[in-house]
């Protein structure tokens, strides 16, 4: 691929918007390849060859003699000026990308024009990494070779020197990665699409259609799996489409069957003339969300002639990633889950459905406006003994309920802190022995830490420090 983006590259005059880690990858994948007339990096904080970046191990080896830079309040004022200017995903432009005169490009716009035929990319609201890295998984165990990049904190163009003949990509990709794309995976998977980052979009409908680059441009014989409710029609969608849902749930291709005795151990997958159980206990994956997310991966598997065995194989030595609906453990008889993940209502609503003992809840974090109706009326109906609310959205869904729910049950249990640490240390005052309590935010880190990462990290951090 190097030869490619030296031809894609060649004689341009090029600016690389924002210097994190994408951007970093993007210069040293440039300067590898070379051809440029000139590299600018174009970032909001100040830059030189002076600053510590350029010190550190991963620029030893390359030559930045003639690399510029555009940085501070206008870093985007002057995208104009170059040829080519290569955008990092969390950067919002200041105009509409059809007002500039330059080319305006992105690291997984290129990856895909030269590997599309290759792409498993995965999308949705939630369940994106929890997808992603378990079909990486498994395709792995079973004997494949496959490497997991993308929003998933993978930039594609750190892979590069991994890549075989036979490599296949399993790609996470956000709404931002999305949002310019012009080309589409071989392999599309939609989860869900639930209200998220308008404080980007500024509408629904703008985020909605981000996400559903991930199909647009796909071509007949193309697979797209996505959710019966989000399901494209045939004009906009050329590929083959597969749906997936509970059963009872329309008329699914991928069928994930519960089952009817809440004590039942066990649920069942079926696609085609494929059918396989999954026994609860041996897999590290709770709740119908979860099986839902291995729904999509076991039709994918399908498609790839993984059988049954291997698939769940792979299932049960899948390791599920951190901060979602973890268990952190057992404080004084009060067991402790980190579902730092969760930033919107849905997520929480489905953290308290899978913990059947959830005796105490602690949500509220950055208020980005979406709405909290969902998580509100759930509480009403909830036998949740404590709701504690922290943050801005914590206080702003206490006025609402008491507002527009003069009626809701035992009010006593909602209880108002400020942060984090005052959280915990009411929750294991007040939780009762035996019972659980979650951290399920069901909204944004950003402006109190500095992503969901780091606010899951605190909350296990102060139950340790309580304990002591």
């Amino acid at each position: 691929m190097l030869k490619y983006l030296q031809d894609r590259i060649k004689d341009k005059n090029i600016l690389i918007l924002g210097f994190g880690r994408e951007g970093r990858s993007t210069l040293k994948a440039f300067l590898e390849a070379g051809g440029a007339r000139k590299l600018t990096i174009a970032d909001q904080k100040e830059l030189s060859l002076t600053s510590e970046v350029f010190s550190q191990k991963e620029f030893a080896d390359y030559d930045l003699d003639g690399l510029g830079f555009c940085c501070g309040e206008d870093y985007q004022d002057h995208c104009d000026s170059y040829d080519l200017v290569m955008k990092s995903p969390g950067i919002v432009l200041k105009k509409e990308i059809g007002a500039y005169r330059c080319e305006i490009l992105s690291q997984m716009q290129l990856f895909f024009e030269f590997y599309r035929d290759r792409i498993i990319g995965i999308t949705g609201t939630k369940g994106k990494s929890t997808t992603t890295t378990l079909m990486h998984h498994i395709l792995k165990e079973s004997g494949l070779s496959a490497i997991l990049a993308g929003n998933i904190g993978i930039p594609v163009f750190d892979i590069l020197h991994e890549i075989t003949d036979e490599t296949l990509f399993v790609i996470e990709l956000s709404c931002h990665q999305l949002e310019y794309m012009t080309v589409s995976p071989k392999w599309a998977v939609l989860l869900n699409i639930y209200e998220e980052h308008l404080d980007h979009y500024g509408t629904m409908d703008k985020y909605i259609a981000a996400k559903e680059n991930v199909y647009r441009n796909q071509k007949p014989g193309d697979i797209l799996f996505v959710n019966p409710e989000i399901k494209p029609s045939a004009d906009v969608c050329r590929a083959s489409i597969k749906t997936v849902a509970v059963d009872g749930d329309g008329e699914p291709d991928v069928v994930l069957s519960l089952p009817e005795d809440k004590k039942d151990t066990e649920f069942r997958l079926s696609y085609k003339d494929r059918s396989c159980t999954v026994i609860e206990n041996r897999i590290s994956l709770l709740g119908e969300h979860n099986y839902l997310d291995i729904a999509y991966v076991y039709g994918m598997c399908c498609e790839f002639g993984i059988s049954d065995e291997d698939f769940l194989k792979g299932l049960q030595t899948y390791v599920p990633l951190p901060h979602r609906l973890q268990y952190v453990g057992c404080v004084d008889g009060i067991s402790y889950y980190d579902d730092s993940i969760s930033t919107i209502d849905e997520t929480t609503i489905q953290a308290l459905n899978t913990i059947k003992n959830a005796d105490t809840v602690l949500v509220g974090g950055m208020d980005r406006g979406i709405s909290y109706v969902n998580l509100e009326e759930y509480l009403n109906r909830s036998s949740v003994a404590h709701i504690i609310l922290m943050e801005a959205t914590g206080k702003r869904i206490y006025e609402e309920i008491m507002r527009d729910y003069p009626e809701f049950a035992h009010k006593e249990r909602l209880y108002v802190v400020e942060h984090m640490e005052d959280a915990v240390s009411l929750a294991k005052e007040i939780t009762k022995k035996g019972g659980s309590c979650i951290l399920s935010p069901a909204a944004a880190s950003y402006g109190i830490y500095k992503n969901f990462e780091e606010r899951g990290d605190a909350f296990v951090r102060l139950l340790r420090e309580e304990q002591k």
